[in-house]
């Protein structure tokens, strides 16, 4: 927040205009986040799958047998985080027999976010029973994550260990379990596990690092932290070169300025 208001302050005294200064920093913001990051969602994404989960309500609201709608709504609520709700628009799906593993999943996941991790495991085990190594170990993935936040670090670091053997190259798996190594005591190898993540990241390809930017940062916050620092410096120099350049002289006799009105009427 400091650097972004001093970025401000820089650009207002160059630019004379405080509004133009607060979009160009909003954008700076918007770009920064965009190759660093990316903590910031895509506005046009957002707006889209805003506009398609209205669509989706609308289709259901005239037909509420339409599974595929289910489906695809609960897809959408289960990322933007309303767990519950996607609990309540996909069990429909199950109840009525549809048992893919797509389906399972799914509703798993949506259970545990909401809450209910009984149902969530047991729904996770019967997909990973369906198709053992869905999506490159996305059961252990969840089951991971969920565990994690709940507290239970021990189921954490089983599910977590086997997705690093099923997926090997992910960054956001190392972290998760650097993160549950540390709740559970185990400093030193969780900073072996970051590091690991760290040099995962490296050598990914690019399509892959640009996915998994953020978890590559929270291996390494020093880095982001490091960037900032060097910017807010940079930002301080800038603008103490443009406040002695924009300040006025003083005149020789040490009673006011060159271009002081004040002083020019007083002469006369």
């Amino acid at each position: 927040m400091s650097m972004s208001w001093l970025l401000w302050m820089v650009l207002s005294a160059l630019t004379g205009s405080p509004v133009l200064s607060a979009l160009a920093v909003l954008g700076f913001i918007i770009v920064a986040d965009r190759y660093t990051v990316g903590i910031l969602p895509s506005p046009l994404r957002a707006i889209g799958r805003w506009q398609r989960a209205s669509a989706l309500q609308r289709l259901l609201h005239s037909n509420p047998h339409d599974r595929r709608a289910r489906y695809e709504l609960a897809d959408l609520w289960v990322r933007r985080g309303k767990y519950a709700a996607a609990v309540e628009v996909l069990k429909p799906n199950l109840e009525a027999g549809d048992d893919d593993v797509g389906t399972l999943f799914l509703l798993g996941v949506a259970y545990l976010g909401a809450g209910d991790a009984k149902r969530g495991e047991l729904l996770l085990d019967e997909a990973a029973k369906s198709e053992p190594g869905y999506q490159l170990g996305a059961v252990d993935l969840e089951r991971g994550r969920f565990r994690l936040a709940r507290g239970d670090t021990k189921g954490a670091i089983e599910a977590l260990n086997r997705l690093r053997e099923a997926r090997q190259g992910t960054v956001e798996g190392r972290v998760l379990l650097a993160q549950a190594l540390d709740k559970s005591g185990r400093d030193a190898d969780a900073a072996l596990m970051r590091e690991e993540a760290w040099k995962e990241y490296v050598a990914a390809p690019r399509f892959q690092r640009r996915r998994e930017r953020l978890w590559a940062w929270r291996a390494r916050p020093s880095r982001p932290l490091a960037y900032g620092a060097a910017l807010v410096v940079v930002l301080a120099l800038g603008y103490s070169v443009v406040s002695r350049v924009t300040a006025p002289e003083p005149s020789p006799d040490g009673y006011g300025y060159y271009d002081d009105p004040g002083m020019a009427a007083d002469n006369e």
